[in-house]
């Protein structure tokens, strides 16, 4: 969890963070899959994503997978999946064409207990679309093709910029930090097994080290 006072947000951080995100966001092109997995999070935003994606038509099935994670337990009181999922069926998704994953605490947990709930249910899809947020996207897509290499995926994340993502309950300084911490991640996971291995640019991991010297370092590992 992000908290305290956070490093001022001038305009050298926002271009070192504009490239940080830049990178984050894979850009990829959505074709129609067997299943939208939407990956848990503090931004319902993601969800809406997710289920806008299945009223147009994407995939048949939606998957909400989250319980209480890094940044929503102790301030939500149900599991990320259950919320998500009760946005969707407000914008209009039936419950027969969801199924909701509500035990994992982060990312590679999504995949795992995701697979365990299909493989009960009989079902296997071969083709997904995550939904995760913007700065997200790479390592979601880095940690499916760890869990699940021979599946096919597409990532994709609500259709907002950077100026305008922070809003009212995501400051752009938690954004900042969230960027910095997972940038690190994407590096070291594969060394843990937990991620594929995704090269970073020189310039990207330059602007990672000028972040965290101006105190951008409280999503880091240890």
């Amino acid at each position: 969890m992000i908290t305290g006072k956070q490093p001022p947000v001038t305009e050298e951080v926002r271009e070192l963070a504009r490239l940080v995100w830049d990178y984050h966001l894979l850009g990829h092109s959505l074709e129609n899959s067997h299943a939208i997995l939407v990956l848990g999070s503090h931004d319902p935003r993601v969800a809406e994503r997710g289920a806008a994606l299945w009223l147009d038509g994407k995939a048949p099935l939606l998957i909400f997978s989250g319980g209480l994670g890094n940044f929503t337990a102790g301030l939500w009181e149900e599991p990320e999946a259950v919320l998500f999922g009760r946005i969707a069926r407000e914008m209009g998704v039936p419950e027969e064409a969801m199924l909701l994953e509500s035990r994992s605490t982060n990312s590679g947990e999504n995949m795992r207990f995701t697979r365990e709930l299909l493989k009960s249910r009989g079902l296997n899809p071969h083709s997904f679309i995550i939904v995760q947020k913007p700065y997200m996207e790479r390592r979601a897509y880095a940690t499916f093709k760890k869990n699940w290499p021979d599946k096919s995926v597409r990532v994709t994340s609500p259709q907002i910029a950077f100026e305008q993502y922070p809003n009212e309950s995501i400051s752009l300084e938690v954004i900042i930090q969230s960027m910095v911490g997972d940038l690190q991640r994407i590096r070291e996971y594969p060394k843990m097994g937990f991620q594929i291995h995704q090269d970073i640019p020189g310039p990207v991991w330059a602007a990672f080290e000028r972040l965290v010297a101006l105190g951008f370092d409280q999503h880091l590992i240890r």
